[in-house]
């Protein structure tokens, strides 16, 4: 993702702000930026904490790792000897310190992704913090406000689409626990250390070049041959840019599937999470209904639902009702060829074949955009203080993609002021779909108030969202398919004095 802009508001004290390309970046006509490490946010952060406030410390170093994805063996990056990285847990309300130390040989950073946390700990380099240059450290010390499953990941380049990520789940001190187990699978797409580097499709795609796995032949966003191979009806009006050679689920390509054991009648919570780089994914459990309970946090809602799509970034928390046996877990890459897959075991059976279609795949998909938010977690009503339009465009001929017309080095910061209530316009002109995420946030979706912090915008259609200022600083506000992100599709939510 873009690390810097000529035009973004970088670190600076509380007295004053510094300049980029000798563009004095301190004041607009309409006030004061306020600084990721200013009293403002310091404020913000005092109000998060809690009496009794314990400390959660741990230590990530991402460096180069030879990883095994279950039979094929890939030299990428990553933050230990697996993917996804550690997982991290905390309860509501803990102060969590998170030491970097960065053993790779470029500079890196971590973003909390969904975590309504201090503006300076956001991890964007650029806009809240130095990048943490190689033999370097960094200290993330932050409080996490909101029970929920996120994730975190850098926010350099296109590292994410490495070994680069891992789950953070804030548990809810007050969370009934109706269920026997727990679940937590992460879905990603995978290309680094296959004969190819992140770095190096992106290059692929800026040249318009067919390599690099891109399907350059498309009508409408949807590569020719891409509807999967079980022929399902798209739901996105399109697929992402880059052909992966693997979908993984837990680290593990299907051949080779992770195990979820369990007893049958047992009642199961799963934690879902897209980590993926491009690449929306239609899930479901062979043999089973599922109900989505949580979406990027919050709750939702019950809905009872035979699959689901879920987004790069999206978080959806499912519950189900295991059966007797051997069922397949399937995360069918959406307008794509391929799936990544899990076994769930409840009893002794054949395990499915890696190309296996779970029929429930054709039948009732939910989308985040359909759920609808519990009372206790609704905005509450008022009346829209600002209003902001945030027009998606751009294509594959150039690839150039952009918000309102420009790309991130070009554009103006959204202005916002602390206590507003302000509405987000996502338009969507352009043939892709963009999951758009909100730093530092959590939204409610006009129409159905669900609380999230990313959602897709499909083609030639738009998604209103309310948020609460509450969070002074500096946000990034960008798609979440990295390659869009990181080739403009970003600008900043900008906090006045």
């Amino acid at each position: 993702m873009p690390t810097i802009s000529r035009r973004t508001v970088l670190l600076g004290s509380a007295g004053g702000l510094l300049t980029v390309g000798g563009m004095a970046a301190c004041s607009t006509s309409t006030g004061t930026a306020v600084t990721s490490s200013s009293q403002a946010v310091e404020m913000a952060e005092r109000a998060r904490r809690v009496a009794g406030q314990r400390t959660v410390t741990t230590r990530l170093v991402p460096r180069p790792a030879t990883l095994d994805l279950g039979g094929p063996m890939v030299r990428s990056w990553a933050y230990g000897d697996s993917v996804p990285g550690p997982l991290l847990r905390a309860t509501a309300g803990d102060r969590v310190v998170v030491i970097v130390d960065n053993a790779l040989p470029e500079s890196t950073s971590v973003h909390w992704h969904g975590v309504a946390l201090r503006n300076d700990m956001d991890g964007v380099p650029g806009m809240t913090q130095s990048p943490i240059g190689t033999s370097s450290q960094f200290t993330y010390d932050f409080t996490v406000p909101d029970p929920g499953t996120y994730f975190y990941h850098p926010h350099s380049g296109v590292q994410l689409d490495r070994g680069l990520y891992g789950v953070l789940v804030v548990d809810d001190p007050a969370e009934p626990g109706a269920y026997d187990a727990e679940w937590i699978v992460v879905l990603d797409d995978w290309v680094d250390g296959t004969g190819q580097t992140p770095d190096g499709v992106l290059a692929s795609l800026r040249r318009g070049a067919g390599a690099g796995g891109m399907d350059h032949g498309s009508m409408g966003g949807m590569p020719m041959g891409g509807m999967g191979g079980d022929m399902q009806s798209p739901l996105l009006g399109g697929a992402g840019d880059v052909t992966y050679p693997h979908y993984l689920i837990n680290g593990r390509v299907p051949s080779s599937p992770v195990t979820l054991s369990a007893k049958p009648g047992q009642r199961v919570r799963i934690r879902m999470i897209n980590a993926a780089s491009d690449t929306a994914f239609r899930v479901a459990l062979g043999g089973h209904r599922l109900t989505v309970t949580h979406s990027d946090g919050f709750p939702v809602v019950p809905t009872d639902t035979d699959a689901l799509l879920i987004g790069m970034g999206e978080r959806f928390d499912l519950v189900v009702t295991l059966g007797d046996g051997t069922f397949p877990l399937v995360a069918s890459a959406e307008g794509k060829s391929g799936q990544g897959m899990a076994l769930v075991r409840t009893a002794g059976g054949d395990v499915p074949a890696p190309g296996v279609t779970p029929a429930e795949l054709r039948k009732q998909v939910a989308l985040g955009t359909q759920l609808r938010a519990t009372p206790e977690v609704a905005l509450r009503a008022q009346e829209v203080d600002r209003t902001h339009d945030l027009v998606l465009g751009g294509s594959m001929t150039n690839y150039r993609w952009t918000i309102n017309g420009k790309t991130f080095d070009e554009a103006d910061p959204l202005e916002i002021r602390q206590g507003e209530r302000v509405r987000l316009r996502l338009r969507n002109m352009s043939m892709m779909f963009h999951p758009m995420h909100v730093h530092g946030h959590t939204f409610g979706l006009r129409k159905t108030e669900a609380r999230k912090d990313t959602v897709i915008v499909r083609p030639m259609e738009s998604v209103e969202v309310d948020l609460d200022a509450v969070n002074p600083g500096q946000w990034a506000t960008h798609c979440h398919n990295i390659y869009h992100a990181e080739a403009g599709m970003m600008t900043t939510l900008s906090y006045r004095a």
